[in-house]
């Protein structure tokens, strides 16, 4: 029995749930209260020493990283496969999604999630949310924490999270203008990886973003309409953080549009 422990609105384990649903594998589902710290226990820290979700546990065997979680169902249950049938097409898939584990996701998408809207969350705690920031097991992501809950908008690395996201939705707007997959003419892990950060740009209210890369606009659409989307994201939205991200990034949209220039 596969079981995912996973948060509602965390984009990987929005990633390790449509992996699941384009797979239609049943699974067990063990949500985590990320703002209570639950993913900060002892007992998660046994799954996952990086204190992060989704962890999948297979038959006893437990497996952490949504990337790695995502090749690991398409190889043990091959039905639905989701990788191109060749190796060049195999390693051009693994070529944008390794992106999301060097840069994209812990100094792109999780910076501007934090600088725009969580970091509201941190700082009505009674210390500010400096226990939480503590907690992050990681000392170059809790630093990097730190200076965007306490600075906001104005801290350095949300300039880095701008123009790195940038240069990411250039380069997938030009994929796509040449097919309408990001590796050809087929839907790939690529895709299912990248559903997870334009699902957050659209939840933080920043989707002018994308109206100048029309090409990557029409994939979303074609992403939002796949059963799997209603399923693994529509379902799980929580309407608090969702609003919260709405309208903090309405108000922010103005100052981030200007360090892009726009």
């Amino acid at each position: 029995m596969l079981t995912l422990y996973h948060n509602d609105i965390s984009t990987c384990s929005q990633k390790a749930r449509l992996c699941l649903a384009e797979k239609a594998l049943d699974w067990e589902d063990r949500h985590m209260n990320l703002r209570a710290g639950e993913h900060q226990t002892d007992w998660y820290l046994k799954l996952n020493r990086r204190a992060v979700v989704p962890t999948l546990v297979d038959n006893g065997k437990a497996i952490p990283e949504s990337n790695v979680i995502c090749e690991y169902l398409d190889e043990a249950y091959p039905e639905r496969p989701l990788r191109p049938k060749d190796p060049y097409g195999k390693a051009m898939m693994r070529l944008w999604t390794k992106q999301l584990d060097e840069d994209i996701h812990d100094s792109g998408i999780a910076v501007l999630s934090f600088a725009v809207a969580f970091r509201h969350q941190y700082l009505e705690q009674k210390d500010g949310g400096k226990s939480l920031v503590e907690r992050v097991p990681t000392a170059s992501k809790r630093e990097k924490r730190r200076d965007v809950v306490e600075r906001g908008l104005d801290s350095p690395y949300v300039i880095f999270a701008m123009k790195r996201l940038e240069a990411l939705f250039c380069d997938m707007d030009a994929a796509l203008a040449e097919h309408a997959w990001l590796v050809g003419d087929e839907y790939s892990l690529a895709d299912l990886a990248f559903t997870p950060y334009l699902t957050r740009i659209e939840h933080l209210n920043l989707m002018a973003w994308l109206d100048r890369k029309p090409h990557l606009a029409g994939w979303f659409e074609r992403i939002q309409a796949r059963p799997s989307y209603a399923v693994a994201i529509g379902r799980w939205e929580n309407p608090g953080p969702v609003s919260l991200m709405k309208s903090r990034g309405a108000e922010a949209w103005p100052s981030l549009r200007a360090k892009l220039e726009f």
